[in-house]
């Protein structure tokens, strides 16, 4: 089988858990390190001619991350396309499920898998909730939204994010009434954009900020069997 992934967690699922299978991914798909396949453009824009030159038996793709007329270019191409629908954790393990024994025709789920699902499986964050804004845009500021992956892993781990009843996934809120919110910190992923400590807490004068790693945050793959304890010592 040959298979070309559009999403970059979806790249490191499938490298990781089926070797050799993989024959092309995005300009934006960095895992594993050493993943060497042809690169076919990015999430938004990739290159169709080129990914129908691959004679993919499989493209993978997200709802989300992916445009709708790329896809049907492609299975108008004869392509077989499978899309993934992620917006909480249990959708993620089922997906993953999906794509890699469904799609890929791995014989089982890979190991890593049943380690995520164990990682968080246990009980819920004791202590006091906390409540956040969460950035993951600058210029304008877009903060996370309604039915969110991200969000949910961090409803998880006690940190309740402030904008998770919006109509819109991901809104563009002012700076000022960010700082209005009434928050107990913000949390700063480093992907899409990536904040540093240089460059977001300053935003937020007086707020305790936690820098998180957003493969950790956001990917749904390998990553999640190791999010939990990497995502609870960022927000300590």
């Amino acid at each position: 089988m040959r298979v070309v992934s559009l999403v970059p967690s979806l790249t490191e699922a499938v490298a990781v858990s089926a070797p050799g299978l993989l024959v092309g991914a995005t300009d934006w798909c960095s895992h594993p390190a050493d993943l060497d396949v042809v690169r076919v453009g990015g999430t938004k824009n990739p290159d169709v001619e080129a990914i129908v030159r691959l004679r993919p038996d499989l493209v993978v793709a997200n709802e989300e991350e992916n445009r709708a007329p790329d896809l049907a270019a492609l299975r108008d191409a004869g392509i077989t396309v499978m899309v993934t629908v992620i917006r909480d954790l249990p959708e993620a393990l089922a997906e993953l499920e999906r794509v890699l024994v469904g799609g890929c025709g791995l014989a089982a789920r890979p190991g890593w898998l049943d380690a995520a699902e164990e990682a968080w499986s246990g009980p819920p964050a004791d202590g006091p909730r906390r409540t956040a804004i969460v950035p993951v845009w600058r210029r304008p500021w877009m903060v996370l939204g309604r039915d969110t992956f991200a969000g949910d892993l961090l409803a998880r781990l006690g940190v309740d994010h402030l904008y998770a009843a919006h109509p819109e996934r991901y809104p563009r809120v002012p700076l000022d009434a960010l700082r209005a919110a009434g928050a107990d910190l913000v949390v700063l992923p480093d992907e899409p954009y990536r904040f540093t400590a240089d460059d977001g807490p300053e935003a937020f004068p007086g707020l305790p900020a936690a820098l998180v790693s957003g493969r950790h945050l956001t990917w749904y793959g390998p990553s999640l069997a190791e999010a939990p304890r990497v995502l609870r010592a960022a927000l300590r």
